[in-house]
């Protein structure tokens, strides 16, 4: 057993660490390629600068993009009023900003929120909406305004930024391996250093999505404990994640239809049918997993 507070810190602090371990492992490749190139300090500053400019026009604008993607159009209040008064209530008793509610038609049940702390979103599919009762949706809306209220948005955009520059890194390095080499220091590099150039060029890109993937889990897990102890409710949440799981077992089911690799670690579950490596290269969690933790809470 343990506290929802305990579950919350141990999952804080691990993405936390996985995402420290990001940016050193992110630093240190910036620092071997411009090392690699003869460049110095100056060198190694523009490239972190543009990546940061990259992480910081994705967190301001990327919510409109995702939206747009999703096919997410705003809920009229009048048509959902029991929905947004549980998103406004939930969301007071979280001290955050009511986000805006959106509702996608699609079948398959599914949630996400995106967007910053001052001005978030949640989407809801047609599906979710259908599937539910009210516990089990405050369960999922909860879960969701975690995600705001932890700037898990942030902390992803991060992620994603870090993995995004790496594997274009990583694929500068395989094409100068192949076509000329790197210049600036001379031609004088050992066979070690181009053996550096070889693994880090097909291997960086794996570690990056592999620990993106590992934050990503790691919030879910957070989120699903913060969106419990708002509640005071963690078997509906379970629940809800119960129903999730007997839908996608019909193997004719759909994954969400407007879902894609970019957009995938912003739903409640996995938009996409699990494979044999989901415990590796999924952005959640397994379903299971949750469920047994969730009943473990107190």
């Amino acid at each position: 057993m343990a506290s929802f507070f305990d579950e919350i810190a141990r999952n804080n602090l691990k993405s936390f660490l996985l995402l420290a371990i990001f940016a050193m492992f992110f630093i240190g490749i910036i620092y071997f390629v411009v090392y690699l190139l003869g460049g110095g300090v100056f060198a190694f500053a523009v490239g972190a600068l543009l990546v940061a400019l990259y992480a910081v026009f994705t967190y301001y604008s990327g919510d409109k993009v995702v939206l747009a993607v999703s096919r997410a159009k705003e809920a009229d209040e009048k048509q959902y009023t029991a929905l947004y008064a549980s998103v406004e209530g939930l969301s007071s008793a979280m001290q955050i900003k009511m986000p805006k509610i959106y509702v996608i038609n699609d079948p398959n049940p599914n949630a996400f929120a995106t967007g910053r702390r001052s001005k978030p979103s949640i989407a809801f599919t047609t599906g979710l909406l259908q599937m539910m009762n009210r516990d089990e949706l405050e369960g999922v809306i909860s879960h969701e305004l975690s995600h705001v209220q932890d700037n898990d948005i942030l902390v992803m955009t991060i992620a994603i930024a870090f993995a995004g520059a790496i594997g274009l890194i990583a694929a500068y390095m395989r094409m100068s391996l192949f076509f000329g080499g790197f210049g600036g220091r001379g031609r004088n590099d050992s066979g070690l250093l181009m053996l550096l150039v070889l693994v880090i060029g097909f291997l960086a890109p794996l570690f990056a999505l592999l620990t993106r993937l590992a934050i990503s889990r790691r919030r879910e897990y957070m989120a699903d404990a913060n969106g419990a102890r708002v509640t005071r409710n963690p078997a509906e949440l379970a629940s809800a994640l119960k129903k999730i799981q007997a839908y996608e077992k019909n193997p004719n089911t759909p994954p969400v239809m407007h879902a894609n690799e970019v957009t995938a670690s912003l739903y409640f579950a996995n938009p996409f049918k699990a494979s044999s490596f989901a415990n590796l290269f999924s952005t959640h969690p397994p379903i299971e997993e949750r469920i047994k933790r969730l009943q473990a809470m107190y």
